[in-house]
């Protein structure tokens, strides 16, 4: 269930932290752990967090999205993994999607695609799919590479088959009607 302000007030309770201290305090333990991980169990916690937009308003103060990006960089496939995971929930919202699009997310996502973990290769697919909806991001997704992996993966057959599809019937299907 989404969260709002009354919600969150008595879902913390009279000692609870408040809901922008306690993503503050797991950016500032992902950013202060030194073993993986730790680091896997807060990205992992925060793209829990990325299923609600009560929390996106934080997200871009407290730079999550920019954490989740770095992650793709990482030889570490569950920080990955945890981390599209994380970009995939919060890029529904057209303001998120947006941080991805302009902080150079879209490459770091689409290498995501050829991951050997089934679970990064389908948060990589849900990702591309809302951030294609910016017009300013349909160039850069929308290359044959990524079109033929889509098709590759709707002929699969594997969990992958369904988002696959349903990005071909968007954006492929309606590029060839215009």
């Amino acid at each position: 269930m989404f969260t709002n302000d009354q919600r969150q007030k008595e879902r913390t309770g009279k000692y609870g932290s408040p809901r922008l201290q306690y993503l503050q305090e797991l950016v500032a333990q992902f950013q202060n752990a030194s073993d993986e991980e730790t680091k896997e169990k807060v990205v992992a916690s925060l793209g829990n967090f990325a299923y609600d937009p009560y929390n996106y308003t934080f997200f871009r103060q407290l730079n999550v999205l920019e954490l989740f990006l770095d992650c793709l960089t990482e030889s570490n496939e569950r920080l990955v993994e945890f981390a599209v995971g994380g970009i995939c929930n919060a890029c529904a919202d057209p303001t998120n999607a947006a941080v991805v699009i302009q902080c150079d997310g879209i490459p770091l996502v689409i290498q995501c695609l050829s991951s050997p973990v089934r679970n990064t290769v389908n948060y990589a697919i849900g990702s591309l799919y809302y951030l294609c909806s910016s017009a300013k991001a349909e160039d850069e997704i929308l290359k044959p590479e990524v079109v033929d992996a889509m098709k590759r993966f709707t002929a699969a057959g594997a969990s992958f088959s369904n988002p696959a599809r349903a990005f071909l019937d968007r954006y492929v299907t309606s590029l060839n009607e215009k």
